[in-house]
């Protein structure tokens, strides 16, 4: 059991070693590119990939976690978390290889000359994560994908698309590829299941923190810091979560894992409006909560992940729901109606651009910056259970201080972002990017 799991002197060793190397990210378009139609071949050399990457990013996430500003490392929870990384670290390090005749070693190994991989670019969030106080993750040192930080080790200079790709379309595979292929799925998911409650864990522990600290605000620094660790959970998960779906799921024509290549905007957009409205109204009892009006064409598809779509839009208008409903009152459509959120989106030649707009009476300027931070609500008297296993926050209308800011990270995740325009006593425009090109790289701090 992880509540047991300790970290031997020996793995600290591996831990540090793997944490010595930069992270490799990839983008959107490759992941399709690479997905289509996969043979056990390729499959194989995305568990590869996996096996060498994984270990370094968790590696990174165990050393932070340990080093971690105002003895918040020292935290019951944080201990907890920092002990799942490390255990699912060890087992990724220890997985036996798969054992392979030299022949299929060599074919493994070559580059198909018919597959090409497209550069993926960078991130312009990375910018937004910089913190320059920490030696480790400052990016402005970051001259590429490959290159180290600071005193970060260079890998193997192989390019990504000759250990992504090989001529296996045509390679009869051994009943042991497949084996193996099965066993990682296997270990992956059950990893992804083990950090499921990584998030609340991570707030339990601030909680924790901020209560021994008798501290009412978090300071930049961890603050910067649970941008990164989040942002870097949204890539594990999202690595994890595209290899087994790729693994376990049936070919659909529109999906390559868990990436819908023609995702309908209309159609997610809408779907988080209903579910929005429903939390609403049950949680201030309303037989009809505040109307939305959703303008979008209905064809608009581009490459995406519905769920992280969803997520910021469930997200941002549960917030303009609940400021509409506090300013009007719980019983407004019974004397005057509710005014409407609009949510307008339209396709740009580099973005699609999503706007929710409310007349929810706007946020005092001086609150503008705390409305990015952990930690920070409106509401009072919210707490995290002690004894949770949610894999997230369940729909509250709200009370943690956590949706609007991991939001924006998950829209940064592919290039794009969340920006918010605030008229006191009126309302409120949010504003999010996504990157229709799906060619920028993950933001790895």
């Amino acid at each position: 059991m992880s509540a047991a799991f300790r970290i031997s002197p020996a793995l600290w060793d591996k831990i540090h070693h793997f944490a010595s190397f930069p992270q490799t990210g990839v983008s959107l378009q490759q992941m399709v590119l690479f997905g289509q139609h996969p043979s056990q071949g390729t499959l194989l050399k995305a568990s590869q990939f996996l096996a060498e990457e994984l270990p370094v990013r968790l590696a990174h996430r165990v050393k932070e976690l340990d080093e971690l500003p105002h003895n918040l490392s020292d935290m019951p929870s944080i201990r907890k978390v920092k002990n799942w990384y490390a255990q699912s670290f060890e087992e990724l390090i220890n997985f036996p290889p798969v054992e392979l005749p030299q022949h299929l070693r060599q074919q493994l190994s070559s580059t198909g000359q018919d597959i090409f991989l497209p550069d993926s670019t960078p991130n312009p969030s990375l910018a937004a994560l910089q913190d320059h106080d920490h030696p480790l993750f400052n990016l402005s040192r970051l001259k590429g994908n490959s290159n180290g930080i600071g005193n970060v080790k260079l890998r193997l200079p192989l390019e990504r698309s000759a250990r992504y790709y090989a001529k296996s379309s045509s390679i009869d595979w051994p009943p042991s590829v497949l084996d193996y292929n099965a066993r990682f799925t296997r270990m992956l998911d059950a990893i992804k299941r083990r950090h499921d409650p990584t998030v609340t864990t991570v707030a339990q522990g601030v909680l924790e923190w901020k209560r021994s600290q008798n501290a009412k605000n978090i300071g930049l620094d961890i603050q910067a810091w649970l941008d990164r660790f989040y942002m870097s959970r949204i890539g594990i998960r999202f690595l994890i979560g595209q290899h087994v779906a790729l693994n376990t799921q049936q070919p659909h024509k529109d999906y390559v894992g868990i990436i819908c290549t023609k995702a309908n905007v209309h159609d997610i957009v809408q779907e988080a409006i209903e579910n929005a409205r429903f939390v609403c109204e049950e949680h201030y009892a309303m037989f009809k909560g505040p109307p939305v009006q959703l303008i979008c064409p209905p064809n608009l598809i581009f490459p995406y992940v519905p769920g992280h779509l969803s997520h910021i839009c469930f997200e941002l208008l549960k917030n303009s729901l609940r400021a509409v409903v506090d300013r009007f009152g719980h019983d407004a459509q019974d004397e005057k109606p509710y005014p409407p959120i609009k949510v307008i989106v339209v396709e740009g030649k580099e973005d699609i651009t999503i706007k929710i707009t409310d007349e929810g009476g706007g946020i005092p300027r001086s609150a503008i910056p705390l409305i990015w931070t952990y930690m920070y609500t409106t509401m009072t008297g919210q707490s995290i259970d002690q004894d949770f296993q949610a894999s997230d926050f369940q729909a509250p209308m709200a009370g943690f201080g956590y949706g609007l800011p991991l939001s924006r990270l998950y829209a940064r995740y592919f290039g794009g972002d969340l920006r918010l325009i605030s008229m006191e006593g009126y309302g409120t425009d949010v504003y999010i990017h996504l990157n229709r090109l799906s060619s920028s790289r993950e933001p790895l701090p």
